[in-house]
């Protein structure tokens, strides 16, 4: 693929500049798009030059180690929505994402890509950020819609199926839309990159399968620890 020059970038960046002045313009909030956008691109570039030595490594505990700080900072973030209750919900929020995020990037690798060495940074580290940004949104989502649902005054029952379907609706529209609204950006890149279509698309399915798995199994971890807390909390 070809390299993209820094100045065409600016393109882009251009209108995604409007989006933000209108949205701190529109929302009274001046402070949340710059912010977001100053972070994603100096996350990005940092993130490039690090994976750049990370992809050369030998040893498995450093892919061990980048995945594990990866879904701490993603469980942490993914509890904006309740920062109320963040130190609180932090653990299951982990192991929500490490272990739901951590299965479906298991079996991903593992079972169906089987890469060799089996720990190869170039496939567990970007596999490993979809399977964590998923199960992060689906935590976020999960979380928020759960105690408003059970602030209107819903039983555990109620509002658990309701967090569940509400995290999940990233993941269940992608699965709708993606061939006929979008093409998703591996099986873009892979194209791109000149492999054959139908080769990435077979890719591009695992990619989905994983994603759901991680953002429902991490949802439902987040929402058995919910159940805990209450519980202690009630007994207490």
């Amino acid at each position: 693929m070809a390299t993209i020059p820094l100045a065409r970038l600016l393109y882009a960046l251009l209108l995604a500049l409007i989006v933000a002045y209108l949205y701190a313009v529109w929302s009274e909030d001046s402070k949340t798009p710059w912010i977001a956008l100053g972070r994603m691109l100096a996350q990005l570039l940092l993130v490039g030059y690090a994976l750049a030595y990370v992809f050369l490594t030998r040893h498995p505990l450093v892919v061990f180690a980048v995945l594990t700080a990866m879904a701490m900072v993603a469980g942490w973030i993914a509890l904006r929505t309740v920062l109320d209750r963040r130190r609180r919900l932090f653990p299951y929020a982990l192991a929500g994402v490490l272990g739901g995020g951590g299965l479906a990037l298991l079996v991903a690798t593992e079972l169906v890509l089987r890469p060799r060495p089996w720990y190869a940074p170039s496939v567990l580290i970007p596999l490993g950020g979809m399977a964590f940004s998923n199960a992060m949104n689906a935590v976020s989502l999960a979380a928020e819609r759960y105690f408003a649902e059970r602030a209107l005054g819903l039983d555990f029952a109620r509002a658990r199926a309701r967090a569940f379907r509400a995290g999940l609706i990233p993941a269940t529209n992608a699965l709708y839309a993606v061939g006929l609204v979008s093409i998703p950006g591996l099986m873009t890149g892979q194209i791109l990159a000149g492999v054959d279509p139908l080769v990435a698309a077979r890719y591009q399915i695992l990619v989905m399968l994983m994603i759901f798995a991680a953002a429902g199994l991490s949802a439902a971890a987040l929402l058995v620890g919910v159940r805990r807390i209450e519980a202690r909390e009630t007994t207490g």
